[in-house]
């Protein structure tokens, strides 16, 4: 298989010694600095929503990523097959990409409550915001695979029938690396996703007839809300500020080496 050298042109971010000391401490620490100014010169005081610590905020942020980390391997799983199916022939691309099209389409939300009453009924209510977030990732990742599996050469496959590579020998030498890039793309697009979907999934209580707030599940997504809900200024800056810092140190040590890892992957 044919795939193109490890090339210096391509976004290489980032490159210098003070563009990495941005990345990974300045550019956190300006952005919580002017959070802390801003909190200091306009308090506010909120007696109903208790204090939380910096170690409760991080507790809360680690459970977050624990739901999220859940969900994306979940669609992880199932996009791959999925994607794989789509496209095996002609007939199953024409009625499978349409359902999976307007499967996408519908609101994810729509259906919450009556996921949240059915996974409180089993009593897992982790298990409502874990399914609507893998519900929310799964599109991305499907539909992104499928470009992928549609612009592997033919001269590639028709070299794998001449060496005989056929069946899970065939995905796991030829397939899997030739998506790699698309992999990588949907992966990002699925946890941008998830992080928007985060602030709803472990607010459940909005969704139950008289929910209350000690039903929510513990999480920075869900700190936010009530903190934003009962006017906590304070709190509510500090967990943007914990998710910013999350979500950046995120995308600097995972997704840019492995875009920049992709990069080996790519068919000349």
């Amino acid at each position: 298989m044919a795939y193109t050298k490890h090339s210096r042109h391509y976004l290489t971010y980032p490159l210098t010694l003070g563009e990495r000391l941005y990345s990974i401490f300045i550019g956190p620490i300006l952005v919580v600095l002017a959070l802390f100014l801003f909190v200091t010169y306009f308090p506010t005081t909120n007696a109903i929503f208790p204090k939380i610590s910096f170690f409760e905020l991080t507790l809360a942020t680690l459970y977050t990523l624990g739901r999220l980390f859940v969900a994306y391997v979940l669609a992880l799983v199932c996009a791959i097959p999925l994607a794989i199916l789509a496209t095996e022939n002609s007939l199953a691309e024409k009625i499978l990409l349409p359902m999976f099209d307007i499967l996408e389409s519908i609101p994810v939300l729509a259906f919450f409550p009556v996921l949240i009453i059915f996974f409180i009924t089993l009593g897992v209510p982790e298990g409502a915001a874990i399914f609507i977030l893998f519900i929310s990732m799964l599109w991305n990742i499907v539909f992104t695979v499928v470009g992928g599996l549609k612009i592997i050469p033919q001269d590639i496959k028709y070299a794998s029938k001449v060496f005989k590579i056929t069946g899970l020998k065939y995905v796991f030498k030829v397939m899997l690396p030739a998506i790699f890039p698309e992999i990588v793309t949907g992966s990002i697009l699925a946890l941008a996703q998830g992080w928007n979907i985060i602030i709803v999934a472990e607010v459940i209580h909005t969704y139950m007839p008289l929910g209350t707030h000690a039903q929510d599940l513990f999480g920075i997504g869900s700190i936010l809300v009530n903190a934003s809900a009962t006017g906590n200024t304070h709190l509510f800056i500090a967990c943007l500020a914990v998710m910013m810092v999350a979500i950046a140190l995120f995308n600097y040590f995972v997704w840019q080496k492995l875009i920049h890892y992709s990069e080996r992957f790519k068919f000349e």
